[in-house]
């Protein structure tokens, strides 16, 4: 490969069309401000890199970028872009990634909203992640060890595993199909709305009404914490260690635990006849 090393680039396009070259310990910063400095390149390497300017990478096939800084004004650093590896690099600009194909994250820190939106075929490992929409409509994910802070996470993917893994966020997995979650701990509001194929195992599940108007919806072997009004029009299959704090209007299925705190069931919504409740105690019971 050729090499370009210890260089600083500001101006508009500087590494346009390269090929075959690895790009070490060099900074995209400056006062000519210059934009989409790696654009339309193939077989490239960025190691040790400082990224300060916006687009630094569209365009761009078979690329590895390692132990780099893209700050928060490397705004939309990865666009369209096939077969790269994301290594010990920060991502702290905001649309980080979007509609790219065949992407590998692994030990990286990104702070970025809106990332990840339309993308398949990419692998998360040991990463952390702060994001608003994270996720949105892309496909074909497999996660592992992420620990992420976020809102309205995973709405609208398809064909994802996750395992173990920290995911505090509201309103995620809304709409999503043929989701796995394996061994990890999900904390947020109104959890996996309108979720199709959305499967739970052995994971911790915290926060208010979550599951709601999913299809083919399971649990195996999880702990729910502060859920209430749980379960609400949904076709479930859910097997809970200990208690859990409200069931509402569940659609059909069979729910096994030890306690619910307050079951609701209102005929004139659901047909009871429908869902199997396996519980030891209701504290609450309520059929209107």
């Amino acid at each position: 490969m050729k090499r370009i090393k210890d260089k600083v680039f500001d101006e508009e396009r500087a590494l346009y069309g390269i090929k075959k070259t690895l790009v070490k310990n060099c900074k995209f910063d400056g006062p000519a401000d210059g934009e989409s400095a790696f654009k339309e390149c193939s077989k490239i390497a960025a190691e040790s890199c400082y990224f300060n300017l916006r687009y630094p990478f569209w365009h761009v096939t078979d690329g590895a970028i390692r132990d780099s800084h893209m700050t928060e004004n490397c705004r939309a650093a990865l666009w369209y872009d096939k077969n790269i590896l994301i290594e010990n690099t920060k991502m702290h600009g905001i649309k980080a990634l979007r509609e790219c194909s065949d992407i590998v994250i692994n030990n990286c820190d990104v702070i970025s909203p809106e990332f990840l939106w339309r993308c398949k075929r990419i692998d998360i490992k040991n990463t952390s992640m702060v994001s608003e929409y994270p996720f949105f409509e892309s496909k074909d994910i497999t996660i592992d060890n992420l620990t992420m802070k976020g809102k309205y996470s995973f709405q609208y993917v398809k064909n994802m595993t996750i395992t173990n893994s920290v995911l505090d966020t509201k309103d995620a997995f809304w709409h999503s199909k043929n989701v796995t979650v394996v061994d990890s701990v999900v904390k947020g509001e109104y959890l996996g709305w309108y979720a199709k194929n959305l499967k739970f195992v052995r994971c911790k599940i915290i926060g208010t009404q979550p599951l709601c108007y999913c299809k083919d919806l399971i649990l195996e072997d999880c702990v729910m914490e502060d859920t209430d009004l749980s379960f609400e029009r949904s076709d479930v299959v859910a097997t809970v260690k200990g208690s859990i704090l409200g069931v509402k209007n569940p659609k059909s299925g069979s729910i096994t635990c030890d306690e619910i705190t307050d079951l609701l069931i209102e005929e004139a919504i659901v047909d009871k006849s429908k869902t199997q409740i396996n519980c030891k105690k209701i504290v609450k019971k309520v059929i209107a």
